[in-house]
């Protein structure tokens, strides 16, 4: 038996590589904005060097979308007494701490990812993220006010560091990414309302 060819991959494991929700993998496929092909079943097949290329085109995007991230991490980092002493934050438990962590830095990863793309294609990634939020806020038994209270706490560091950077830097961009990052973060607060109200 032959061993598999490494240099083409599937639908997840690009999604993988990309460090997006496989459906908007298949949407940038769909829409010709991701090079992919198809097998004679249909299945869609992405070769690893076309999606590293592409990936690697986005970088210029990406180091704007960087400088707002390492921003917000050392503005949270200042306010982390702050944090303390929120209610929502004392109710949650040291895994449910790490996991709101690790939220908010994919959050943030995203926010970068999705800076100039459109917001149909931004939608799946955005409601995966605001999914779970709300998973994580309704185990550590949050409210819905609690949860949202969370979600805008994190998010107004995200917003502060694209309008700060706007101040300094005047450039047309970054008026274009503060609207984008605001129009990602409305939808994963709506999907994580969404969630709350199906519970």
């Amino acid at each position: 038996m032959g061993q598999p060819d490494e240099r083409w991959l599937g639908l997840s494991e690009t999604a993988r590589l990309l460090g997006v929700h496989p459906s908007t993998v298949r949407a940038w496929a769909d829409s010709g904005k991701l090079p992919v092909h198809r097998t004679a079943g249909g299945h869609r097949r992405f070769l690893r060097t076309e999606i590293e290329r592409w990936e690697a085109d986005r970088g210029s995007r990406a180091s704007e979308a960087q400088i707002v991230i390492e921003n917000v991490i050392g503005r949270i980092r200042l306010e982390l007494p702050r944090l303390q002493n929120q209610r929502w934050y004392r109710k949650l438990r040291e895994t449910e701490r790490a996991a709101y962590r690790e939220e908010s830095r994919r959050l943030l990863q995203q926010v970068g990812r999705f800076i100039g793309v459109a917001a149909d294609e931004a939608a799946e990634e955005a409601a995966q993220i605001g999914q779970d939020y709300a998973r994580i806020s309704l185990q550590a038994n949050m409210t819905l006010i609690e949860a949202v209270e969370a979600f805008l706490f994190f998010r107004s560091f995200l917003m502060e560091s694209i309008f700060s950077l706007s101040e300094v830097q005047a450039a047309q961009s970054w008026d274009q990414m503060r609207r984008e990052a605001s129009r990602f973060a409305d939808l994963v607060l709506i999907a994580l309302i969404e969630v709350y109200q199906r519970a």
